[in-house]
């Protein structure tokens, strides 16, 4: 794979000038600064707008597809998707998408307010809808769902590792035996559009907790309903998370085969960043396993059976 060239301030300004007639600021010269130290690849434009680089062709290609999957998925949601001023390469064969910068900030930075939870609904519900074929056609990719048991057995591992570090109560994954995890098994005719990268990061709330707006779509994928319920236990806590998911139509299963991907996810993340095999904010990772444990009304009223009776 071709390196991609490191974007520097000088690369980034020469590429938006030539695009905005102003530069973006109404001085002829914008002010450009990365997102953070480690995205430089992620770039604000005076305060109206965010250009994103590709580093490499495969996330050039994700993010062309990004722009026709936007198109298709606005009218059915009720919070924004960014808009597009202007996209082509700004190196050989490397794609940029110039958008403009929605209000809000990160639900990392804000609570979600039950009204908000209404919106992540809507979000949940629009996905549903979008014709699995349509967005295919744009290109995006069927991913299978993944299979519950063998990630409980990975977190299962996992957690004693934490458990010695003091960071998390192992016992607490008894819960997910294997006979819940077979009932919790992804169900066949159940694959929606869905946006599979659903963090805190990419979900963008205002002071008052609205929902004012989803970023990224470039992990997108026609699959697992769950993997979205999934993200916003790690976005939102896992209570919001159920609650959306609820108002957006979705059963006990696929509620709680989304909790349980997103407690097993988080223990396997943290547990490699403090290995030293993953990258990550160690507070953020934190941060998260706290949210996707938080206890939830549904797991009280609903009894998981060992004896594989249906949820």
């Amino acid at each position: 794979m071709t390196q991609a060239p490191t974007p520097t301030a000088d690369t980034v300004r020469r590429l938006v000038r030539s695009l905005l007639k102003d530069g973006g600021d109404g001085t002829g010269g914008p002010e450009v600064r990365p997102v953070s130290e480690d995205r430089e690849y992620t770039w604000w434009i005076g305060d109206r707008y965010v250009l994103r680089l590709s580093p490499d062709r495969e996330a050039s290609v994700r993010r062309r597809r990004e722009l026709r999957l936007r198109d298709l998925v606005r009218p059915h949601l009720p919070v924004a998707v960014p808009a597009g001023v202007a996209h082509g390469d700004w190196a050989p064969g490397l794609a940029y998408t110039l958008d403009t910068r929605l209000p809000g900030g990160t639900a990392d930075a804000y609570d979600v307010s039950a009204v908000g939870e209404a919106d992540l609904a809507g979000l949940l519900g629009g996905l549903r809808a979008v014709p699995v074929r349509q967005a295919e056609a744009q290109g995006v990719p069927r991913t299978a769902p993944r299979s519950l048991e063998a990630l409980r057995r990975m977190a299962v591992h996992a957690a004693q590792r934490l458990a010695e570090a003091d960071e998390f109560d192992a016992a607490r994954l008894h819960q997910l035996t294997p006979a819940v995890a077979a009932q919790l098994a992804a169900q066949a005719g159940t694959a929606v559009l869905t946006h599979h990268g659903l963090t805190g990061a990419h979900v963008l709330v205002s002071a008052d907790g609205r929902v004012r707006g989803i970023l990224d779509w470039t992990a997108a994928t026609v699959g697992d309903p769950a993997e979205d319920i999934a993200g916003l236990a790690l976005a939102v806590g896992s209570p919001a998370a159920v609650r959306a998911a609820t108002l957006a139509g979705y059963g006990a299963r696929p509620c709680l085969r989304g909790l349980w991907l997103a407690r097993c996810d988080t223990v396997l993340r943290l547990t490699g960043r403090l290995q030293g095999r993953t990258d990550g904010s160690l507070p953020l990772l934190r941060i998260q396993l706290g949210r996707v444990w938080e206890p939830i009304l549904l797991e009280r009223v609903t009894d998981l059976q060992e004896d594989g009776t249906e949820l």
